[in-house]
């Protein structure tokens, strides 16, 4: 397929090798303030931060006469498109992705919607070039399934950035943590996240407990994340009793 990126962030430097291996034609990479669009294009993706994301719909729409625009956010919904295009939909590759690395595209869970039959067709068949695990989901359930990345890569990532701020306050690297890191993402590809979980909070063990707040006493929003965590996940293990 002939193809217009409109984009030049973390997602869309990824995305670009991953059309262009699958054999696709990228005939325009244009950051969001948009130089000339082709007119050629079959496909328009466009991978913009949420907030901009309107705007440049608005813009693009009107710039080129590209019969598919697809957006990549996972919380917005496919509407954003109506008055501007005829045919829409979402091409949503659910991963982390970051300048400095390259990821597989092949087996990245994409999610997919569009506006009508074929449109779908068409977006089914460019997802399933560039990897092989393809879903049809709604802008409903594309919203919980953002939620769930948020928790299970975001927020335990910030994890990482606090644990990495203790360590280096008392003269210890990081990469002490990477091998408990990896066995407990390896653990949950074989156990249910509840059943994976350890540590002093899922017996709620409250001596340890008070004793690592208290460490934590000099950074109070530290030790009142640490205590609200604690306490949630000695409940979530009693309710899985």
């Amino acid at each position: 397929m002939r193809i217009a990126l409109v984009g030049r962030g973390r997602l869309a430097s990824s995305l670009l090798p991953a059309l262009q291996r699958a054999g696709h034609q990228v005939v325009s990479v244009n950051s969001r303030t948009l130089a000339e669009l082709p007119q050629n294009a079959e496909v328009c993706i466009i991978s913009v931060k949420d907030s901009a994301l309107q705007e440049v719909i608005s813009q693009v729409a009107c710039r080129t006469v590209s019969p598919v625009f697809l957006h990549t956010a996972g919380s917005m919904p496919m509407t954003v498109f109506e008055g501007h295009a005829r045919r829409y939909g979402v091409f949503y590759p659910m991963q982390t992705f970051s300048k400095e690395r390259q990821v597989d595209f092949s087996s990245i869970p994409t999610f997919i919607e569009a506006s009508d039959a074929a449109t779908l067709e068409l977006v089914h068949t460019l997802a399933s070039s560039i990897t092989q695990r393809v879903y049809e989901l709604s802008t409903e359930d594309r919203k919980y399934l953002h939620l769930s990345a948020v928790f299970a890569c975001n927020f335990a990532n910030h994890c990482y950035a606090m644990s990495a701020e203790l360590l280096e306050k008392h003269g210890l690297p990081f990469d002490v943590m990477l091998p408990l890191i990896d066995e407990t993402a390896q653990k949950v590809h074989t156990l249910h996240p509840l059943d994976a979980q350890t540590g002093p909070a899922v017996r709620y063990d409250e001596n340890v407990i008070r004793m690592q707040a208290q460490l934590l006493a000099d950074n109070p929003a530290m030790q009142d994340l640490y205590e609200r965590l604690s306490l949630h996940i000695h409940q979530k293990a009693n309710t899985s009793l």
